[in-house]
């Protein structure tokens, strides 16, 4: 496993070992041991979710304002432009983002920690996208941050993603509850 820092600190990009031969290939997609060696961090997952989009759906920004989520997101097909956005008031990062992108092939994973908000847009023409999650969804707690507020100023590259109802009208940075 070999951990690349994204620009915020607290967000990492998780490139598995991938073992291939003629048969196709094998990788440890979590390991709770190997994760904490080479993060530092020790979770625990509680949810696994599966969601399939298809080409220019964007999801997100989601967060839960109690009972906040660490996810670690990966690809199953297709492929993704992840957002992470730091939510936390307390943080000298509070409303800069970073953006991955994810996909089957490369097999990367991303983990974005409690205190962040998280949303995709499908970049293939199906994605399936794959998380886990430090605890359960509570729909009560969950909030969006509207996608395109001009004070995030994330280039998710393209115009008009197909939305929700909850992610067409998600709150802009300076109007959405925050972590302290």
């Amino acid at each position: 496993m070999h951990i690349e820092p994204t620009a915020l600190p607290e967000v990492l990009i998780i490139e598995p070992t991938i073992h291939d031969d003629d048969r196709g290939y094998f990788f440890e997609s979590f390991n709770a041991r190997d994760f904490r060696q080479a993060t530092g961090v020790e979770v625990a997952f509680v949810q696994d979710n599966r969601s399939g989009s298809r080409a220019g759906v964007l999801r997100g920004l989601h967060y839960q304002i109690e009972r906040p989520q660490g996810k670690l997101v990966s690809v199953t097909a297709g492929a993704t432009l992840n957002v992470a956005v730091d939510l936390r008031r307390s943080s000298p990062n509070f409303g800069r983002h970073v953006a991955v992108e994810l996909d089957s092939a490369r097999r990367r994973q991303l983990w974005i920690p409690p205190g962040f908000a998280h949303g995709f847009v499908a970049r293939s023409e199906f994605a399936e996208v794959l998380y886990k999650t430090t605890d359960y969804w509570y729909p009560e707690h969950e909030r969006s941050l509207l996608w395109n507020d001009p004070a995030l100023g994330i280039d998710w590259g393209i115009a008009e993603p197909t939305l929700s109802g909850k992610d067409r009208d998600g709150k802009v940075l300076a109007e959405a509850e925050s972590y302290g």
